[in-house]
């Protein structure tokens, strides 16, 4: 499989919202108190989390 990149959180735009933690069937996203980590040895980089961010926090970094 290619490699996609991987997802990197804008922490100036992210609400903790935990919408992204949500949606990731790989549990790659974790939210601990107001702090977003994404893991990147779980995140398949399916893009939904990004999709779904209702901030534009989450892009794909080459």
């Amino acid at each position: 499989m290619p490699d996609r990149g991987r997802i990197v959180v804008d922490r100036f735009k992210c609400a903790y919202c935990g919408a992204c933690v949500s949606v990731c069937k790989n549990n790659a996203n974790e939210l601990v108190e107001t702090f977003l980590t994404i893991d990147d040895s779980k995140c398949n980089c399916c893009m939904l989390c990004v999709k779904v961010c209702p901030m534009g926090a989450l892009s794909v970094k080459s």
